[in-house]
């Protein structure tokens, strides 16, 4: 029967290498095999990590190269098109770019103009449409305003009326005493 009876060292060493195994009576070629195996183990993965990270980065470099060659000779051939057919191609770009502009404008306020006649047909038939009590106070204080304007309108005209009559009379008066 194998001695079971477990060191410190054991222990600790099971502990830094939980993935390889439970004890040493598990291991027939001693200690120094075991932790060699260990570094064997994290020396494979970081060249298996290596290997992977050069193949995906060199996979990426070779696109990215053949892009960069594909583009460059896109541009080789289109460049002489695009000189001969300018004087055609920049004005028909500018016109439909114009058109494109205009469709889409008077789509956005041909759906603004139906919103509005919308709203405005449902606050004039009684409803409450959205926003409505916000212009209701503001027609409101708007009539306030203007009937205040109104009020002071006509106090001021009334007392400046009435003061240049008065002052017509004191100078009417004042100028014929003087002239008598």
């Amino acid at each position: 029967m194998a001695d079971t009876a477990r060191t410190h060292h054991d222990i600790t060493s099971r502990d830094q290498y939980p993935i390889l195994g439970r004890d040493r009576d598990q291991y027939p070629y001693g200690r120094s095999d075991y932790q060699t195996s260990g570094q064997d183990y994290s020396k494979t993965r970081q060249i298996a990590k290596a290997a992977t990270a050069v193949t995906a980065g060199g996979s990426l470099l070779v696109l990215s190269s053949l892009t960069l060659v594909g583009t460059v000779i896109a541009l080789t051939v289109a460049t002489p098109l695009l000189v001969i057919f300018s004087p055609i191609l920049v004005p028909a770009l500018i016109t439909v770019a114009l058109l494109i502009t205009g469709f889409l404008s008077s789509g956005g306020f041909g759906i603004a103009a139906i919103t509005v006649f919308s709203w405005i047909y449902k606050y004039a038939t009684g409803e409450h449409p959205q926003g409505s009590d916000k212009l209701d106070s503001a027609r409101m204080k708007l009539g306030t305003k203007a009937q205040d304007i109104k009020d002071r309108a006509q106090y001021y005209g009334q007392q400046h009326t009435g003061g240049e009559h008065d002052r017509d009379r004191t100078r009417g008066t004042h100028h014929t005493t003087t002239t008598t």
